[in-house]
């Protein structure tokens, strides 16, 4: 049994705090002002200055690529391709693996203003294969040792640039088949084990992850499906199948369908394809809608007949308005309630379809971390386009006040799995209308995660009879300045009333105790 005494952000129906916390056996027994005397002989666990709080989930994160990239390089924070190249250069000189992988490169936040290119990443690396991803997760820049291995495959592929060693589109693909494909089970494993524990140690106790690309077999779904129900120390993990065959979700038992690749709608800003109504004011265009209302609506009635909870990638407005209508299509055929189906991203949502989700319950994994990002500044959505429609992107504040219940994702490996930046970018946004108040922000990353997977009567906030996942911060959110909401730290994880400890099961043994466990998933 554990006391604690303090600031507890109990993030329920009313929001209370109070200053008492009770946890036995992985459960929460007490919260409130006055300690029962049933408890009063017991140890004292003082928060101080510190707060207690629900701890958080991340509702969109690719977990088998962010354990594939996160065991590798990371150049998000370098701001010139000189720095890149010094980064992989060292790498190179470190990693033992037969092929490098590092993810981040922006054209927009660094000095050149253009990806580096395959010369550049020889200079770096002559020695072995090397892909530099690029931070959309929608292209990289290969060496030429890792252009010998793939040439055959990709040269008749679109997206094929040799020349500059850029890779987009089918070629990209491919690209990312080949590196997955060289990665064995017990690596790809033993990535996963230790993305848990660097989640852990930002405070996540739970990931909804969307997999189904670049593993042969949809080996990703079925590996994260087994490592996550033999996760210890209380991680959960909730998995998404990225298909458009229902089948891909109930051959495996999954409750839920979507996600991004294969159920996007639409591509990105960064790589100009995300779907707009009207074109791109830099470039003429409008982007690409991958698939006809007809397709989506069929995939959506399956789905939803079948009982499944659907979500699906929508960045640009074109393909938020096809997300909402076709779920709404389904909604009305069936006249399901409480199914909790989502739109992704959702970064600039029309009106209509913002009218379509209120009414109809779709909810909203959005990433926060996407606002004033560097990797994709916005001087540069402004350019591409113009400064009236840039100024509509991410509104929070306004489906917020409809009523439409915002989670909060990371879409990691894109950006970093952090839910201070998540609070930080919603409570802080340079857009003053759209901002949320800290304790809606704590809201979005903690009970409306467990909320969008049908875990909000176990997890989520800090009530009686609920699982005892908690998140110690350095200090209240509620109580520090706004300007100061993103230097709390997460100083410890406890799931299940005990502080999280790294992944110990070697990976045989992570192995079967997946394939024995009845847990959730």
């Amino acid at each position: 049994m554990n006391v604690y005494e303090g600031s507890v952000l109990t993030v329920n129906a009313q929001d209370e705090v109070f200053r008492y916390l009770v946890e036995d056996r992985g459960r929460i027994v007490f919260v409130g002002d006055e300690l029962p005397p049933a408890y009063a002989g017991q140890p004292v666990i003082s928060l101080g200055t510190r707060a207690l709080a629900p701890s958080f989930v991340d509702t969109h994160e690719h977990f088998a690529s962010f354990a594939t990239f996160n065991a590798g390089l990371n150049v998000m924070d370098a701001r010139s391709n000189r720095e890149i190249m010094q980064m992989a250069s060292d790498f190179a000189k470190r990693s033992k693996a037969k092929i490098l992988i590092a993810f981040g490169a922006s054209p927009y936040s660094v000095a050149e203003g253009r990806l580096l290119s395959r010369e550049e990443l020889d200079a770096a690396c002559p020695g072995k294969p090397f892909m530099m991803g690029k931070y959309d997760g929608h292209a990289c820049v290969v060496n030429s040792k890792l252009l010998e291995l793939v040439d055959d495959t990709v040269r008749d592929l679109r997206g094929y640039h040799p020349d500059t060693g850029e890779m987009n589109q089918e070629a990209f693909f491919a690209v990312s088949d080949f590196i997955t494909a060289s990665l064995s089970i017990p690596e790809l494993i033993s990535n996963m084990l230790h993305a848990m524990d660097y989640l852990a140690s930002k405070g996540i106790g739970m990931v909804h992850t969307v997999s189904g690309i670049g593993f042969a077999g949809d080996l990703d779904i079925t590996l994260e499906k087994i490592v996550g129900r033999g996760a210890q120390h209380g991680f959960q993990m909730r998995v998404f199948p990225q298909s458009l065959d229902v089948t891909v979700a109930t051959s495996r038992k999954l409750p839920r369908i979507g996600g991004c690749f294969a159920c996007a709608l639409d591509g990105c800003f960064g790589s100009a394809d995300a779907a707009l109504i009207e074109p791109y004011a830099a470039s003429g265009g409008c982007g690409v809608l991958y698939y006809t209302d007809e397709q989506i609506i069929d995939f959506c009635k399956q789905a939803d007949g079948l009982g499944l909870q659907i979500e699906m990638h929508a960045i640009g407005d074109a393909a938020f308005a096809q997300a909402a209508r076709c779920l709404k299509a389904a909604l009305d055929a069936t006249a399901r309630a409480d199914h909790r189906h989502g739109i992704i991203h959702g970064c600039l949502p029309t009106a209509e379809g913002i009218e379509i989700c209120a009414e109809h319950g779709i909810q909203m994994p959005m990433q926060t971390s996407f606002i004033d990002w560097p990797q994709e500044p916005d001087s540069y959505l402004e350019s591409l386009l113009g400064p009236a429609r840039a100024a509509r992107l991410n509104p929070i504040r306004t489906l917020w006040d409809r009523g439409i219940v915002i989670s909060a994702g990371s879409d990691a490996p894109c950006t970093d799995p952090d839910p201070i930046m998540w609070m930080d970018k919603a409570v802080n946004n340079p857009n003053e209308d759209e901002r949320l108040t800290r304790r809606e922000a704590l809201r979005m990353c903690t009970y409306n995660g467990a909320w969008t997977s049908f875990d909000e009567r176990e997890r989520g906030s800090l009530e009686a009879g609920k699982i005892a996942d908690m998140v110690v911060l350095s200090a209240n959110p509620y109580e520090v300045p706004a300007a100061d909401l993103g230097a709390v730290e997460v100083e410890r994880l406890i799931l299940s009333g005990k502080p999280y400890r790294p992944q110990s099961k070697n990976i045989a043994a992570a192995l079967i105790r997946g394939l024995a466990s009845k847990a959730k998933i």
